[in-house]
C-alpha cells in the first residue's frame, strides 16, 4: 500500500494519468447524478443501462471500421434514445421490452463483429472501463461536453421540473414537452457514452441511478435531490479512485461499490429521521 501511495503522488503519474482521470470522472460523474434524478423520478432509469449497451455495439462497430469511436457511436446513441423514449411513451410496445431488445441486439451485434474481426480485447474496454487509459482528447472532449450538458440543465432546471413531475400539466401550462424530451434524451445519450469510457457498459447505469435513490432518502424536494446526487456521486468517484489505487481493484467496480455503501448509510438516516 506504501508504495502505491507513492506512486500516486509521483509527477509523472499523477499530472499524466491520474489528474486527468480525475477531471474528466468527476464532469462526468456530475452530469450522470443530474440527468439520473429525472430519469428516475420519470421511471426511465434503465433507458441509461439500455443506451450503453447500444453504445457498446457502435462502438464495437466503429473499431472493426477503424472509424472514430464517438463519431459512429454519438448519432447511433441519440437516435436509439429518441426511439427508446417515443416507445416509452406510447402503448404500442412497453417501455422495459424495448429497451430489453434494443440493448441485448446492439450489445450481440458488437460482440459478433468485435470477436469476428479479432478485436475483442482492443475493445473490452467498452464494456468494463479503463479511466485510467483516458487520454488527453478524451479528457477534454469530456470535460466540454459535460460543461455543456451541465449548463444546457441550469438553463432549462424549472422546465425540466415541470416536465419531470407532471407532464401533462406542463403541456397545459403552454410548455412543448416534445422538445425537452428530445433535449433530454440528447444530454443522456451524450453523458452516456462519455461514461463508457469510464466506467464501461456494464456499469455507467449505476452512476445514474444509485446517487439519485441515495439522496431520496433523505431529500423531499427536487433541487434537495439534485444538489445531494451530485455531492453523494463526486465524494463516491473520488472515494472509489482512492480506494482502487490503495488497493489494485477495478475502478469502475470500487466506485459502484461506495455509492452502494453510500445507498445504505443514506436509508439508514432516513429511517431514523421519519422516527
Amino acid at each position: 500500500m506504501n508504495d502505491n501511495i507513492r506512486l500516486m503522488f509521483t509527477p509523472e503519474f499523477f499530472g499524466s494519468i491520474l489528474l486527468p482521470a480525475l477531471i474528466g470522472g468527476i464532469a462526468v460523474t456530475v452530469c450522470c447524478s443530474l440527468l439520473g434524478v429525472t430519469l428516475v423520478l420519470k421511471r426511465y432509469s434503465m433507458i441509461g443501462d439500455g443506451l450503453s449497451h447500444i453504445g457498446y455495439g457502435a462502438l464495437s462497430v466503429a473499431a472493426v471500421m477503424n472509424v472514430a469511436p464517438l463519431k459512429l457511436a454519438l448519432p447511433v446513441v441519440i437516435i436509439a434514445a429518441f426511439i427508446l423514449l417515443r416507445l416509452s411513451e406510447s402503448s404500442k410496445m412497453n417501455g422495459d421490452s424495448a429497451i430489453a431488445f434494443f440493448s441485448t441486439t446492439a450489445l450481440a451485434v458488437g460482440i459478433l463483429v468485435s470477436s469476428k474481426a479479432g478485436l475483442t480485447n482492443d475493445v473490452s474496454h467498452y464494456m468494463f472501463g479503463s479511466i485510467l487509459a483516458m487520454t488527453k482528447g478524451d479528457v477534454i472532449l469530456s470535460v466540454v461536453l459535460s460543461v455543456i450538458v451541465i449548463l444546457a440543465y441550469v438553463v432549462l432546471y424549472n422546465r425540466i421540473f415541470s416536465v419531470t413531475f407532471d407532464e401533462t400539466f406542463a403541456r397545459a401550462t403552454g410548455v412543448n414537452a416534445g422538445i425537452y424530451n428530445m433535449i433530454f434524451a440528447v444530454l443522456t445519450a451524450v453523458t452516456v457514452v462519455l461514461g463508457m469510457m469510464m466506467m464501461g457498459a456494464l456499469l455507467i447505469s449505476s452512476l445514474i441511478v444509485i446517487p439519485t435513490i441515495t439522496a431520496v432518502r433523505v431529500c423531499k424536494s427536487f433541487r434537495g435531490v439534485v444538489l445531494t446526487s451530485g455531492a453523494v456521486s463526486v465524494v463516491s468517484f473520488l472515494a472509489g479512485m482512492m480506494i482502487s489505487l490503495l488497493f489494485n481493484t477495478a475502478p469502475g467496480a470500487s466506485i459502484v461499490i461506495v455509492n452502494v455503501v453510500f445507498f445504505l448509510i443514506f436509508s439508514v438516516v432516513g429511517r431514523a429521521l421519519k422516527r
